[in-house]
């Protein structure tokens, strides 16, 4: 039997830290039935437990008795393919820790998650780095979340039914960075407590990051550009023929402070939707220039929406939370 006497025990064997030990799930499972057996009368509580890059094939059955008190559980970096449901005894967890293993497919969470104590006590939920190829629909009933990541998966899609966590008056964090999203379902509006959403390396970001580039105007746009903007009088004979038919092709730069106008070459900059001045949905605007910034204009969405302001401090106060969704 392998060894695991080098697991470190802190604060009144509060928690105990087996991290990067190579234990087995045999080893582990005989090891936490002797804890369990000590700790029936004992006083102090086992608050956490952290197994992280051992050699974990499936959570231990000794999870499922002796550890009600359980707050902390971290099973990161192991060959989990499923957690079990010794998981749903745990009936005081509040972070759940399972990142860079190989869960996935209909079977990875228990059955039972969302009529479970869990429902009612995670708070913090990491499956980032796994195999998930779509949300699990479980994951939506969890109440209590606070934090969800789900980061470096091989996530395609968001469920409509992702609006189901607006019961879920806590949720604040939600990763999905690293996935395979091209689009963000409508219903993602309503999640209206959400503070922090990170999209990146999606490929609907980096459409929307390509997407801003700029190609300096040509010679023919500079000169059609000049003459609309000082309003130079002409006439059919003044001009090149080419130029009289660009002419008729400008439109208005959309930042009333500007009052410009661009033709083939313009930036392309995203808006974000908002919604109770928190969380913003990503729209394709055009400028003039990259100079020119324009204000987001008032956006609506059913009852969560609200207008803004054109001032200058709402347009950097935007940039700043759409850098914070696009990289954060």
């Amino acid at each position: 039997m392998e060894e695991a006497g080098a697991a470190v025990v802190t604060a009144g064997e509060a928690e105990l830290n087996w991290s990067r030990l190579s234990v087995s799930t045999e080893t582990l499972e005989s090891e936490l039935e002797a804890r369990g057996e000590e700790r029936r009368g004992a006083r102090e509580a086992l608050l956490r437990l952290l197994l992280p890059h051992n050699r974990l094939v499936s959570l231990p059955r000794a999870l499922g008795s002796g550890f009600p008190h359980l707050q902390l559980l971290d099973v990161s970096g192991n060959a989990l393919t499923a957690l079990g449901p010794e998981l749903l005894a745990l009936r005081g967890l509040r972070t759940l820790l399972a990142k860079n293993n190989r869960l996935g497919g209909p079977s990875a969470l228990p059955k039972g998650l969302a009529q479970s104590p869990l429902c009612r006590s995670l708070q913090v939920l990491n499956l980032s780095g796994n195999c998930f190829q779509e949300v699990p629909a479980s994951l939506l009933e969890l109440r209590a979340l606070q934090t969800l990541s789900l980061g470096g998966n091989q996530l395609q899609s968001i469920p409509a039914e992702i609006e189901n966590l607006q019961r879920l008056h806590s949720l604040r964090s939600l990763s999905l960075h690293n996935n395979l999203l091209t689009y963000l379902p409508r219903e993602i509006l309503n999640l209206i407590h959400l503070e922090e959403l990170s999209l990146r390396g999606n490929p609907l970001v980096v459409r929307f990051v390509r997407d801003l580039t700029y190609d300096p105007p040509t010679l023919l746009e500079l000169a059609a550009r000049t003459i609309k903007i000082r309003n130079i009088s002409y006439t059919p004979y003044d001009l090149p023929g080419n130029l009289l038919r660009y002419l008729g092709s400008a439109s208005n730069c959309p930042n009333p402070k500007c009052g410009g106008v661009y033709f083939d070459c313009c930036v392309r900059q995203i808006k974000f939707v908002d919604f109770c001045g928190k969380y913003r949905l990503p729209l394709m605007h055009y400028l003039c220039s990259p100079e020119c910034s324009s204000p987001c204009s008032s956006a609506s969405h059913s009852s969560t929406s609200q207008s803004e302001s054109d001032s200058e401090d709402e347009a950097s106060v935007a940039a700043r939370r759409m850098q914070k969704v696009l990289l954060g």
